[in-house]
């Protein structure tokens, strides 16, 4: 049933007239992820919660690491996960797991692996190529394929910064420079619609990514941010709690195949 209400909005979407990103959105989200950003800032400052779901405070800490050694992967809305704005929603998610026998070198490893994102990534990753380094911040183009129903291929551009803070802890901030909406992919047709004036799956992603080395393994968490258009009208009572609910799929499914690249990573060099 999700899938067929998923369908319906989608097509809806394609069909109708494109969809366009207001000023007025755009400018609530570059505040919105100032915001999470200096937050964080202020979060990886502290030693004792570096990781959110994994602070100093000891019940809360005990909680996440009984929950997250099951190998489970825990998401959460953070702000009540999707606001309303001017003809467009903005989405903000939280995944946190545990990761045993792996170490943040190791995660940075796998993070700035570029040239294996659609290996990783195979089911929404088509390709990924890097267009600039300077130092700690690499500059990359990835093209996003997503099927339901209709075929939805995205190019999108990041700047993204990783780091080392210590030994034993890091961060990534991948922030969406670009984003267009290809028409007619692989293709002699193939064409990029105009940024921000398309049918609307998506405007804006920022991923934040912090981890932690505790005694039980790699703490790992990622922060989602994006915007979409808005619920097509008449389709808000239908659709929305779906539409709502897709950046934690979303979300979750990255995480998990970070997650498997991990393991993958530490088993290969085990076996060496």
């Amino acid at each position: 049933m999700r899938r067929k209400l998923m369908a319906i909005f989608l097509a809806a979407a394609g069909n109708g007239a494109a969809a366009r990103l207001s000023p007025s959105a755009g400018r609530v989200f570059n505040s919105y992820v100032l915001e999470v950003e200096a937050r964080l800032g202020r979060q990886h400052a502290d030693v004792g919660s570096y990781v959110a779901a994994f602070d100093d405070n000891p019940a809360l800490r005990g909680r996440s690491e009984t929950r997250a050694a099951s190998g489970e992967i825990f998401t959460e809305r953070v702000n009540e996960g999707t606001r309303q704005l001017d003809g467009a929603l903005l989405h903000h998610w939280r995944a946190d797991t545990l990761a045993p026998n792996v170490t943040a070198k190791e995660m940075l490893a796998v993070l700035d692996g570029f040239h294996q994102w659609s290996g990783q990534y195979a089911q929404d990753v088509v390709s990924s190529r890097v267009l600039a380094r300077a130092g700690d911040t690499t500059t990359l183009v990835v093209r996003f394929k997503k099927q339901v129903v209709i075929t939805i291929v995205l190019d999108a551009e990041y700047k993204i910064e990783s780091r080392l803070t210590r030994a034993d802890r890091g961060y990534s901030f991948s922030r969406g420079m670009h984003f267009w909406q290809v028409d007619h992919a692989g293709t002699a047709h193939e064409r990029r619609r105009p940024e921000g004036q398309d049918d609307g799956y998506l405007w804006r992603l920022n991923s934040y990514w912090s981890f932690a080395q505790l005694n039980d393994g790699l703490a790992i968490e990622c922060e989602a941010v994006s915007l979409t258009r808005d619920v097509p009208a008449g389709f808000g009572w239908l659709i929305m709690p779906i539409v709502s609910d897709l950046p934690r799929e979303l979300l979750t499914s990255t995480m998990a195949s970070v997650k498997n690249a991990l393991v993958a990573r530490t088993s290969g060099e085990a076996s060496r």
